[in-house]
């Protein structure tokens, strides 16, 4: 059932007496937004996706959310287990199951040490309070994850932001503001794009910074067994910090910080995040271990997240859709002011397609999209399908106008223009 401004409206508990600047605000979204800009509907809450249904909004690329594997060790921890301490990860010290998961992660990514958190966000949070103060100076990608840019709040640090996967901008900036921590992602959760990790590492090592990269969707997927995209690059010694959302290819929930030993403890105890939030739970740590067996050992999931990846991404490429710099399982289809973006998620939806809606604050205003993300048991026969449907919407959804179009348009000149807006949907 599509969800309807009224559904929002009638909160079961209303706020009495508000003051005016929670009303203001409210308003803003209730009013401006959900009723004038997106029609009295919710453009992130639509149909429920039924049988049959080819869904693209998870981020489970390799399809091991509910493998028997990991429930049966989940399990049997929790059937097993004495009675569980739940207490902030500081306080553990010693052999435990946590530190024997961190160390497995550490050897299997080529760092010293780990540090397991909370989630990807209390990761970057923390981490960034723990490097930089009012008087550090922090290098981030315009389009680097919104919670390396809150950690930067967080820590009452400057951002000093540069164009996106632009070295030589970032080497401009770091000639006018000096020494500072380099905060980019390794594979970028709305564009699908992917930094080039040698030049940015080599453009923040020649003014002396801190180097953070955030793997949360590479780490699992790319690189020889799953180890990421720095450990491919052979940047260990290099990259100061990895993060990572485990909640991305391992499919669970907890955060992921590499580093080094000495490091690890310091941020135990320093970095807010790991001070005040309870630590993981023993049957969280053995489906994490489990997982991370699977991802070790099974390549022919990459494989084929691979295969399926290209597949789609020629297939809508070859349709006109501009899909920028994506080159991962990824992909944006960028419909621009927000009213678009609703228009193409409901027609998505009525061909039994399900993305995930990316708008303000996760993109920037006026460049909102649905994102599809590719898992490795997609078959051939429904990403065929997906591009089909997505030829015969052009005309409907309006992409031939979008401002991602026009761009792609302008830029590829000549090679776009020969397309036949009525032409035969190119296989792939």
């Amino acid at each position: 059932m599509l969800a309807s401004l009224a559904e929002f409206r009638t909160p079961s508990l209303p706020l009495h007496n508000a003051p005016s600047f929670l009303q203001r605000r409210m308003d803003a979204f209730y009013i401006d937004r959900m009723e004038n800009t997106w029609g009295g509907k919710h453009i992130m809450h639509g149909a429920t996706p039924g049988a049959g249904a080819v869904q693209l909004m998870s981020n489970d690329y390799l399809s091991l959310v509910n493998h028997p594997k990991i429930i049966e060790a989940q399990v049997k921890s929790l059937r097993s287990a004495s009675r569980e301490v739940v207490m902030s990860g500081v306080f553990m010290h010693g052999q435990n199951p946590v530190s024997e998961l961190e160390s497995r992660l550490a050897m299997f990514s080529g760092y010293e040490a780990a540090v397991l958190s909370q989630s990807g966000y209390a990761a970057n949070v923390g981490l960034i309070q723990a490097l930089a103060d009012e008087n550090v100076p922090v290098y981030i990608d315009v389009h680097a994850h919104a919670s390396l840019w809150e950690g930067i709040i967080s820590a009452g640090a400057t951002a000093r932001p540069f164009r996106h996967n632009d070295f030589d901008h970032l080497k401009r900036q770091m000639k006018i503001h000096g020494p500072g921590v380099l905060c980019i992602d390794s594979v970028y959760s709305t564009l699908g794009s992917v930094a080039p990790l040698a030049d940015i590492v080599a453009a923040a090592e020649s003014e002396g910074c801190l180097i953070i990269v955030d793997e949360s969707h590479s780490l699992g997927t790319h690189g020889e067994g799953g180890a990421g995209l720095v450990a491919e690059a052979g940047l260990q010694s290099r990259v100061h910090f990895v993060t990572a959302s485990m909640a991305k290819a391992f499919a669970g929930r907890a955060g992921l910080i590499l580093c080094s030993e000495e490091f690890r403890e310091y941020f135990r105890c320093t970095a807010r995040p790991a001070i005040f939030s309870s630590g993981l739970l023993s049957h969280e740590v053995a489906g994490l271990n489990a997982t991370l067996d699977l991802i070790k050992k099974d390549d022919w999931r990459r494989t084929q997240l691979f295969r399926n990846a290209q597949r789609l991404r020629s297939g809508i490429a070859g349709l006109g859709y501009n899909l920028g710099s994506c080159a991962s399982q990824i992909i944006p289809i960028e419909s621009g002011v927000e009213p678009a973006t609703l228009k193409l998620r409901e027609t998505l939806e009525r061909y039994g397609i399900f993305g995930a809606v990316f708008c303000a604050p996760a993109t920037p205003q006026k460049r909102s999209m649905v994102r599809l993300s590719v898992n490795a048991e997609l078959s051939f026969a429904q990403i065929d399908y997906v591009v089909r449907a997505l030829g015969e919407m052009r005309d409907e959804v309006g992409m031939w106008n979008w401002a991602s179009t026009l761009r792609g348009r302008s830029r590829n000149g000549a090679a776009q223009s020969v397309m036949s807006r009525g032409g035969t949907i190119l296989a792939c």
